[in-house]
């Protein structure tokens, strides 16, 4: 028995090299809650999730005042049974928004736990599909000041020759011609065998909005349209996916499987984003990406290619990983020991226990502090 005795808990303050703008914001830095929880057998499994680029503290407050305290004393083993209890503990504050991320990041932590103590990598100890490696895309196409269209073909190309054969970039900030002008320099810069995927990040209000834009870009056959609308607005989603015949993508921020659910029932995604570090932790996960089968749904976890790979090599209905190849976007990279490599545009899973590396404390220092629950 694995008894959880004490929680560390910081959130890294990490700027941006670069400042990089979205469809309908800016961002400067971004704020990472981080988890450590250790067991009575002196063992420690680590925990995170994004928190946004303001009020990183909230993620503090949610894991040493309602949290931390319901799985102090309790079997790390027990994982389904303290899910429901943080979930329950929360429910007033929580549900969504940066407590249940704070509740993802702990479940995170106690699967790596648990993984760790039987000495065995994450991907196996949930039942690998695949042993080895997983199929990613390259995620970029920002927008930054000065980029051309061409520049962002020059990009996209870049990853192609790194072995991706499926790359990712922005779209929404500019009109409708000018995002015509950036896809089509995407796909005559990676050619036609390569999966084009376009990330709208929440920037169109209606349906009339976005297929001004769409029907510019079904000729470029796009492998999916990402969050083309806020994430609450389902309906649009749904008639959206009747109107383009560009697969619809979303759920990266949808908070549990009640959320997901309706998503399917509808038929407003083809795809789903799920994000373990914010839609309840690998637990949640599992529970959405197994219902998601039973709808013909393929799974594109969001974000976090650290966590996410060995889980879609866990899920028979994932189809690719997210890979950030530098710190430019993704800076959570310098807050850890070990990143994953690639080849041939596979990840290559790390095999040993657990997540497979570790916070690097030294440069966490320069971000962040640690506070002990205990």
């Amino acid at each position: 028995m694995a008894i959880i005795q004490s929680i560390d808990v910081c959130v890294a303050r990490v700027p941006l090299d670069k400042v990089t703008y979205l469809a309908n914001r800016t961002v400067t830095d971004r704020h990472y809650g981080l988890v450590k929880v250790r067991s009575s057998d002196g063992v420690e499994g680590i925990g995170f999730c994004y928190v946004g680029n303001q009020a990183g503290e909230i993620f503090r407050v949610a894991v040493e005042q309602l949290l931390a305290p319901v799985l102090i004393g309790r079997d790390s083993l027990a994982v389904e049974g303290l899910w429901k209890d943080m979930y329950q503990e929360s429910l007033l504050q929580g549900r969504m928004g940066t407590v249940m991320r704070a509740l993802s990041a702990l479940d995170i932590a106690l699967w790596d736990l648990n993984a760790r103590t039987a000495n065995l990598p994450l991907h196996k100890y949930l039942g690998a599909v695949e042993l080895d490696t997983v199929p990613a895309y390259a995620s970029g196409g920002y927008y930054v000041d000065g980029k051309t269209a061409e520049q962002l073909g020059e990009e996209m190309a870049g990853f192609v020759e790194l072995g991706f054969k499926a790359v990712k970039m922005k779209t929404g900030r500019l009109s409708p011609s000018g995002e015509e002008a950036r896809v089509r320099a995407a796909r005559d810069a990676v050619g036609d065998d390569v999966e084009l995927m376009l990330d709208c990040n929440n920037g169109w209000v209606d349906t009339v909005q976005a297929m001004e834009y769409l029907r510019r870009m079904e000729p470029f056959n796009p492998y999916f349209i990402e969050e083309p609308f806020s994430p609450d607005d389902v309906e649009s989603h749904a008639r959206l996916a009747k109107l383009t015949r560009i697969p619809v993508a979303t759920a990266e921020i949808g908070y549990g499987r009640w959320y997901h659910k309706q998503l399917l029932d509808m038929g407003a995604a083809a795809i789903l984003q799920t994000d373990a570090a914010v839609c309840g932790g690998i637990t949640e996960f599992k529970r959405i990406a197994a219902m998601a089968a039973g709808y013909g749904v393929q799974m594109c976890p969001h974000w976090f290619h650290d966590i996410h790979a060995p889980l879609v090599a866990a899920t028979p209905n994932a189809r690719y990983v997210e890979f950030f190849w530098d710190d430019q976007v993704l800076n959570f990279r310098r807050l850890v020991d070990r990143q994953l490599e690639h080849k041939d545009g596979r990840v290559i899973l790390h095999q040993t226990p657990g997540l497979g590396f570790n916070f690097d404390d030294t440069q966490i220092g320069k971000y962040g502090r640690w506070t002990t629950v205990a």
